[in-house]
């Protein structure tokens, strides 16, 4: 639509204002008239249609997907966000100096891919207190325990919850293995005694052959040969989830093998 300029010469002095308004008005309804959209959901001119409000709520739900998923992990997408937002609790102690007066071992990050089949649990308190303390779950995996640690290595004979409970406080992994485990697995669990930051020892009652612990972090295993046991030794040795992590399992209680 075009419209002609009106000739200022001749013009009376109130009709400059009058064709101004008449010109305002007729471009206030060309613009409502280009701004309307059609009311059947019908394309507009531009080529773009109108969503109804099911398929905008569609839409969203799409983008949001996309938004929010990230690299799949091996853990399943419930288990791989609580392992994400773990962190060490506010109730627990980080500034404890290790036995033999030295700094910590520098803590680890935790691993973008764990293992399948963790699971982590929420934080508690690592205050030592003296005598028998209850837990949870079996073995534990944080919590309240002895001011003692337990010492790395391998045991043939269980040790206490509570030794070992400090132990995973400072970084260690614990592997506990059921005492009628065969003797070729037992032989597999023997080497990782040898390591820093492990302890290994057998648990009566628990449900799986073998079971992998650090703190707050544990996994079920099918045995000593399951491949899952490799990867959480090193993925959660000195894990920087653990408090007091860095601080060694030496000068503590027990004396592991060899």
């Amino acid at each position: 639509m075009s419209f002609e300029n009106t000739p200022h010469s001749g013009t009376k002095p109130g009709g400059v204002r009058e064709a101004l308004i008449l010109t305002m008005v007729v471009l206030t309804l060309l613009v409502a008239a280009c701004g309307a959209e059609p009311e059947d959901g019908a394309s507009s001119g531009s080529g773009e249609q109108k969503n109804s409000p099911g398929a905008a709520e569609r839409s969203t739900t799409g983008r949001s997907e996309e938004t929010t998923a990230g690299p799949v992990t091996e853990t399943g997408s419930d288990e791989a966000a609580e392992f994400a937002r773990a962190e060490v609790g506010e109730r627990e102690v980080t500034n404890m100096l290790p036995a033999d007066g030295e700094g910590p071992d520098p803590a680890r990050q935790l691993p973008e891919n764990p293992p399948e089949g963790i699971e982590v649990y929420p934080p508690s308190t690592n205050r030592t207190v003296e005598g028998p303390i209850d837990y949870s779950r079996e073995p534990p995996t944080n919590g309240n325990h002895a001011p003692l640690w337990q010492n790395c290595g391998f045991y043939q004979e269980p040790i206490q919850n509570r030794h070992a409970v400090h132990s995973m406080d400072h970084g260690v992994v614990w592997i506990t293995y059921r005492p009628d485990l065969p003797q070729e697995q037992l032989e597999t669990l023997r080497p990782y005694g040898e390591e820093n930051y492990v302890v290994v020892s057998p648990y009566p009652g628990q449900n799986a052959p073998v079971i992998a612990t650090s703190w707050r972090v544990q996994l079920e295993l099918d045995g000593a040969d399951d491949p899952r046991l490799d990867r959480f030794v090193d993925e959660f040795r000195v894990s920087e989830l653990a408090p007091l992590s860095g601080n060694r399992c030496t000068l503590g209680v027990g004396k592991p093998e060899g």
